[in-house]
């Protein structure tokens, strides 16, 4: 941005100034205050991941041992771990023939988009935060730095202490605005946006914070603000749509605005651009709540259970006397256990010295401990099957694979929802690509023989069309819809995958003389990679009609010749 750019932004005639800006963070602060309460919940949960909870629920009497199981801990990170198994790659299908081109052309780059910008490191932020919190945010932004300068779509986790949008709303969509907030160093600060300098202070934006291990400050930092806002303009035609503006500001000081820029919108799309993954509903809200809130209930009582047995164990391997006052005995040298004698003044016996009995704790706090275990893996539904482990003298393979087939469906339907979140995030993918890929980009992808090649692509398939007059009068932008499959990492899935195709080979799905029969079969079965299986099929098939139609020719050739040769039949 020049410097001219940046004094016209300041100006009082513009339509973002320094009213709109105070009526921003009046809007700001209330939304903020609506959210205090799921603030405070995800602080704590942080505590609870970070096994430092008897800071929030207190460590009992003076001098108690704060034991910290890893139960909680481990069902998260088995969720996580089933969560980047299947991690998503998106399959773009055309609605209209004319677009399926482009179709399989954005299904060759976007995974290539994706893994240069890291998406993966965002996808497992991400599900960090939806186990923990129960809610994970994704933003997808156009940065204009990015791709060597010439700009990429980028997808960004957003914390969720750090969003603000308006309470008692259920789908983002619906919020009037929705903010950011993102603390700058000051000379960062001014070195990007020197219309800042002497104007932005830290202006006590208060903001929740999770609990830091290293010393360090925001006293010193600046609040930056991005703030979205929609507006309804007319399309010209006699119609309305809605529009998506930006602006960047600190303080009362505009950094950037795409009304003051002068530009149409700052998104065509016109949504906001974030993606709420939820991992339990909670009404009213466009969060949720996550595992931490479900289990800390079970882990509390396992710590204070594992207490009570350490303090036990405490008192049964110390030893205790009762010594009465005026003992002959010598304390000092008694309780120095280096000392090979201890020296007694007088007669030894019971009315001088008695051992304090420690009574042995009942079997139903070691049962009630178990229980409570059991309990938190019911309700996370960490049972030991899920994690490959057997119990009860099961033995066979096909019955510990049907048992962790059965024990997965909670982690599927997570991570079905996911794939639902991923999809909205490749819809907004795509847009970006229709709106800023105006020249063209390089794609490096795997061809179906194997090799690399280097596909080229920009936006001018997902402009509007104009190969048909009708279409062109309707003002027809390509859709598309987006399927998301898995693209298995584990080791187990690969060999499953290995095995059906063998199973295929074995029962001569493959063979030509068999293609019709396996498109049969195929076309009731449902499984990755069955549309490649088809594709092959119908290329072998196509192939043996051809061969066919090739000898049937051949030999109605030969049959004209021979009849040729033995010349017409003498009728007398």
């Amino acid at each position: 941005m020049t410097e001219r750019k940046r004094q016209d932004e300041t100006r009082e005639d513009l339509p973002i100034g320094k009213q709109e800006l105070r009526h921003a963070r009046k809007k700001l602060e209330e939304y903020r205050r609506g959210k205090q309460v799921l603030e405070k919940r995800v602080t704590e949960n942080d505590r609870w991941w970070r096994m430092r909870h008897w800071e929030v629920t207190g460590a009992g009497q003076e001098g108690d041992p704060r034991p910290r199981s890893a139960w909680l801990f481990n069902s998260l990170s088995n969720k996580h771990a089933d969560a980047m198994d299947q991690f998503p790659n998106p399959v773009v299908l055309p609605r209209e023939e004319s677009d399926r081109e482009t179709a399989d052309q954005l299904s060759r780059i976007l995974p290539v988009l994706l893994e240069r910008t890291g998406f993966e490191d965002v996808y497992s932020d991400a599900w960090w935060h939806k186990l923990k919190n129960g809610t994970a945010v994704y933003g997808v932004f156009w940065d204009p730095g990015a791709g060597n300068g010439g700009g990429e779509a980028v997808v960004k986790e957003i914390d969720l202490l750090r969003i603000f949008w308006e309470p008692g709303i259920r789908d983002i969509q619906q919020s009037e605005q929705i903010f950011t907030v993102e603390m700058w160093n000051p000379g960062a600060l001014y070195d990007r946006y020197p219309q800042a300098r002497g104007e932005v202070h830290r202006d006590g934006l208060p903001l929740s914070r999770y609990v830091r291990e290293e010393s360090f400050s925001d006293q010193n930092r600046i609040p930056v603000i991005d703030w979205y806002y929609k507006k309804t303009v007319d399309t010209g035609d006699g119609g309305q749509k809605t529009v998506l503006h930006y602006c960047k500001f600190a303080g009362e000081t505009v950094l950037f605005s795409s009304e003051n820029s002068g530009l149409p919108c700052w998104y065509e799309h016109g949504q906001y651009p974030f993606v709420f993954d939820r991992l339990f509903l909670m009404e009213e809200s466009p969060a949720g709540f996550g595992y931490i809130d479900v289990m800390k209930s079970a882990q509390l009582s396992i710590d204070k259970l594992n207490q009570i047995l350490l303090r036990q164990a405490l008192q049964y391997s110390k030893k205790r006397f009762f010594i009465r006052a005026g003992s002959t005995v010598n304390e000092e040298e008694f309780a120095d256990w280096d000392r090979d004698f201890v020296h007694v003044a007088g007669t030894l016996g019971e009315e001088n010295l008695r051992q304090i009995e420690v009574s042995p704790l009942d079997n139903v706090v070691y049962t009630m401990l178990m229980q409570k275990i059991d309990e938190l893996k019911e309700t996370s539904g960490n049972r030991d099957f899920s994690q490959g482990s057997t119990a009860g003298g099961v033995t066979s393979g096909a019955a510990i694979t049907a048992l962790q087939e059965a024990g997965s469906k909670l982690s599927r339907d997570m991570i079905r929802a996911s794939y639902r979140s991923f999809t909205r995030i490749g819809y907004l993918l795509i847009e970006l690509v229709r709106q800023f890929y105006t020249e063209p980009r390089w794609f490096r992808i795997l061809g179906e023989d194997g090799n690399e090649r280097f596909l080229p692509f920009d936006n001018r398939g997902l402009k509007i069309a104009g190969r048909d007059p009708m279409w062109e009068m309707r003002r027809r932008e390509p859709v598309f819809d987006i399927r998301v499959v898995s693209r298995k990492a584990s080791a187990y899935a690969v060999e499953t995958q290995n095995q059906q195709a063998r199973e295929l080979y074995a029962a001569g799905f493959f063979a030509p003389e068999n293609c019709e029969q396996a498109l049969c079969a195929l076309s009731m079965m449902d499984f990755e990679g069955k549309e490649l299986v088809e594709k092959r099929l119908n290329a072998f098939l196509l192939q043996k009609r051809q061969r066919e139609s090739g000898q049937a020719l051949l030999q109605a050739v030969a049959a004209a010749a021979r009849n040729e040769r033995s010349g017409p039949v003498d009728s007398n």
